[in-house]
């Protein structure tokens, strides 16, 4: 049994007409992550075990520092979509707000923290 009406299904619309630009945004957040994914356990797991002083100046180098940043933002973006995804599917009326306020303030705070921790490491 088929929900949709022609129109949708030409349009490749659901009944909420976002799912399928959702999906395609985690899609390539997936695929931008997997590729960057690599970068970031060969910058970090350099500096791994490091004293402090050397993993200033180590994070100080312009491609660590860069690769860390992005992989903090592209990491807690994905993680905000698929999280907001999840509530949506599984939560109703005011209870979805809350969750909704609660994770885009949680991970927007956690990527703004982690920024900051490299900034004061880099600088």
């Amino acid at each position: 049994m088929q929900y949709l009406t022609d129109r949708k299904r030409a349009n490749a619309l659901g009944a909420a007409r976002t799912g399928t630009v959702a999906h395609w945004g985690m899609t390539k957040s997936a695929v931008g992550l997997l590729i960057l994914l690599p970068f970031f356990l060969f910058t970090f797991g350099s500096a791994l075990g490091l004293p402090y002083e050397e993993a200033r100046a180590y994070y100080a180098r312009p491609f660590p520092a860069l690769v860390a940043a992005l992989m903090i933002v592209a990491g807690f973006l994905h993680f905000k979509n698929g999280v907001m995804s999840a509530i949506e599917d599984y939560t109703h009326g005011v209870t979805r707000e809350i969750l909704v306020v609660l994770t885009t303030c949680l991970s927007y705070g956690a990527a703004a923290a982690g920024l900051l921790a490299l900034v004061r490491l880099a600088l």
